[in-house]
């Protein structure tokens, strides 16, 4: 995986993808846009065009757990579209344990005074930054706990 360059995150629902990216440097997350799901080769070509556009090197997906850790069936589903990805488009893809995202986004959405209407429409890229900033954050702790 490179160590420096433009991540960007997936969190993927079953109506909407939402999207987030990086700086160029990988240090800092900002939502970025929500696909609207119409089909697993759809999405994924939509996923493809973003990451040419962004010029991204590294692609993280949300791993949806259950409380316990485990793998439901959502995230059968999420996996089943990381290999089509997989198969489309030639970068680092990870995967990244996102349970609590979309709660927290959702939080932090009402903390800043946002609406439930216009909280519909940022979710999405909300919880996608939030998961992308957790992988950046452990990437970085991980690079200074190595050279240490």
């Amino acid at each position: 995986m490179p160590e420096y360059g433009r991540c960007m995150a997936l969190d993927v629902g079953n109506v909407r993808i939402g999207v987030a990216v990086s700086d160029p440097l990988g240090i800092i997350s900002q939502p970025h846009s929500v696909i609207t799901v119409k089909s697993p080769e759809a999405d994924a070509e939509a996923v493809r065009a973003l990451v040419a556009e962004t010029d991204t090197c590294c692609l993280v997906v949300g791993l949806p757990l259950n409380l316990e850790g485990k793998q439901g069936p959502q995230a059968e589903k999420v996996l089943a579209f990381v290999e089509l990805l997989r198969n489309s488009i030639p970068i680092d893809i990870v995967l990244q344990d996102e349970r609590y995202s979309t709660a927290a986004a959702q939080r932090e959405l009402i903390d800043a005074g946002v609406r439930r209407k216009q909280r519909k429409g940022l979710i999405d890229k909300a919880a996608a930054q939030r998961i992308l900033q957790v992988f950046l954050d452990r990437r970085a702790h991980e690079k200074k706990s190595g050279e240490a």
